[in-house]
Order: structure tokens, then sequence, then C-alpha cells
């Protein structure tokens, strides 16, 4: 009775490119359906949801609060664009009643799970419901959206409602708790925003040149106003080629861009060739410090909610860049290295 959304029907054309955890415990079992259910320590029985990726299941754990137990199947340092889910992943999947996921075409090579699954229970794109014309379609990715929509927080606060409504569909008893954590969380989102645009703000203009590993900051330069330039295109799957690298050398030298950023989730090889090629030039250009990309922190960090991570990523790249922020963040929370390049 369920259907993928459009999301799935173009990861089936292309193989491409939170809040913390309840803290009631619980224990399985299984209902007259067949389905693995949760049942907290006060006699609570519990949807079973899986995400993806961090950010996804900072979504769900948000929306679904006490109601929810979400296992998320991503790591905070695993690059989804390449990760293939394992036998276990399959498992841990198949024993969920709901499934959410990006969509856009980030989980590539999950595609065959995801469609599998989708046959047999509710799966859904939490992208699904952001109108076309707040996606980026960057010419060299085959007339596909840029998957990476989470870094423009108002932007990823419209997949609110594709969870809210999903868990209010398959747990109709709670659906007014959805409903109203699904607000409460969008109002952090939107003082999350507002925050990234008054301190992107404050750097130097001719100084709001972001350049990174790959493309996940298009969103991110958009939102809060900088000229973001990757090594490697969308899907970390390509590689940095000569003539790429060249380019962003001579634009390091040309802007006096002072420091440029490596990824959690993607090798520094990249950025060294730029520093190398600076170097070469004359020009001293520093690691300004780790950006989170396709993944979040560590779980159990303030860096590993999505708030926290975006966060890190705002604070970080305003005081690297030479603009004012606090050092430990929006909500005075991040670590030292967290909110600070030196």
């Amino acid at each position: 009775m369920w259907k993928l959304f459009a999301g799935m029907l173009m990861l089936i054309w292309s193989a491409g490119c939170g809040g913390s955890t309840s803290e009631v415990k619980s224990t399985d079992r299984t209902d007259s359906a067949g389905q693995t259910t949760s049942r907290s320590t006060d006699g609570q029985t519990r949807l079973r949801a899986a995400a993806t990726i961090g950010m996804v299941a900072d979504l769900v754990r948000n929306v679904g609060g006490e109601h929810v137990d979400v296992v998320q199947i991503m790591g905070s340092t695993v690059d989804p664009h390449l990760y293939k889910a394992t036998r276990d992943d399959v498992q841990t999947i198949m024993s969920r009643n709901i499934v959410f996921y990006s969509g856009l075409m980030l989980e590539g090579k999950m595609t065959d799970t995801l469609v599998r699954v989708g046959r047999n229970k509710p799966v859904y794109a939490v992208t699904e419901m952001i109108d076309a014309s707040q996606l980026l379609e960057p010419d060299d990715f085959r007339g596909h959206y840029d998957p990476h929509v989470w870094m423009d927080a108002s932007a990823w606060s419209k997949c609110l409602d594709v969870v809210s409504r999903a868990l209010s569909e398959a747990d109709a008893a709670h659906a007014d708790s959805y409903r109203s954590r699904a607000e409460v969380y969008r109002q952090q989102l939107v003082e999350l925003h507002e925050y990234g645009k008054r301190s992107i703000a404050t750097i130097p203009e001719s100084s709001r040149v972001l350049i990174t590993s790959h493309d996940a900051f298009n969103y991110f330069g958009r939102a809060y106003g900088l000229d973001v330039q990757g090594v490697q295109g969308l899907s970390t799957e390509s590689e940095a080629g000569l003539q790429r690298v060249n380019e962003l050398v001579d634009l390091i030298v040309s802007r006096n861009v002072q420091a440029v950023f490596v990824e959690s989730s993607v090798p520094e090889k990249s950025i060294n060739s730029l520093l190398e090629g600076a170097r070469a030039k004359g020009h001293s250009v520093r690691i300004g410090g780790t950006l989170f990309s396709d993944a979040m922190g560590e779980a159990g960090t303030y860096e590993g909610t999505y708030v926290g991570m975006l966060d890190h990523n705002i604070t970080l790249v305003t005081r690297a860049l030479g603009g004012t922020a606090p050092e430990s963040g929006l909500h005075g929370r991040l670590s030292k290295a967290g909110g600070s390049s030196e």
C-alpha cells in the first residue's frame, strides 16, 4: 500500500552519487504482522525506524522523540556516496517498521537495497517535499539535483514535513506529538539559519571564498553568502583532475585566500595538492580546519547532532576566514577544536 517517492525513482535510474537518541531503554518483540517492534521499560511500544545517514536520523529522532527507536546505518566517518549496504545492514533495515533516506541520489550504492525494502514496507526520501525551485542543479551533474541540502538549515527544515507525516501515518496514536515536536525543532533550525547569515556576514567580502575537498557546500554558499569551490565534484567517486587543481591554485593566489578546508568524511589528498601548488607560487595558505560534509560528528557529542554539525561549520568558516563568531558557537557547546581554527 505504500509507494516510494520520486527520489527513489531517481535512485533507480542511477547508482551514482540530532537530537540525541531517546534514553528510554527498550526490548524487542515480534508483533502479529511479523514486524519487530520495540517496547520500552515502561511498557510502551515504540515504532522502529531506520535512517541511512546521521542528518536524516537526527530529523527522525527529533520528531519521533520517545515514541520512535531510530537506528542509523552509516556512521560519523562514512562517505554515503561510496557506501554499500552490508548483509548486517540489510537485516537491520528489514527488521524495522519504517525507513528514511536522504534521496536525490546521495545513497547511490544503496539503491538496490532501498528498492527491495520499499516493496514490503514504507520507505521515504526526506527531501521529497522540497520544491524543485529550491534545489540546485549543477551543470556537471548530468541533469540531477545536488543532494547536499542539509547545508542550508532553512531548506533542510522542509524535510520535517515528510518525517512528521510518515510517522503519523505509521503511528496515528502519537500523530499530535510528532507534529508538535516537528514545529519545535523547526524553530531551532530557524535560529540556526539566522546565526549562519549573521556570522558569515562578518567575514570581509573579499575573503568570502570557501574551498573544500568536494562540492558539498553549494547550498551552504547560497544560503550564507559564500563563493564555494570544491576540488572534486558532487560525488566523491570523481577524481580531482590536474586542471581543476591548477584552477583553484590560481584562484587562491589571485584572491589571496588564507585558508582552505578539509572534510571529515573525505581524504585530505586533494587539499594537500592545493597547499603545495600555492606554495610553489609563493603564496602561503593554511588548512582552516575540518568541516562536516556528508557525515556528522561522533555520536554522543554536540557535533554529532545536525544543529551541532552546522553550528561547527558556520563558526569554523567564519573565524578561519576573518569573521567574528563565538569560539564555542551558537549555543556555547562547541569544543575548542570544533569552533576554532587555531
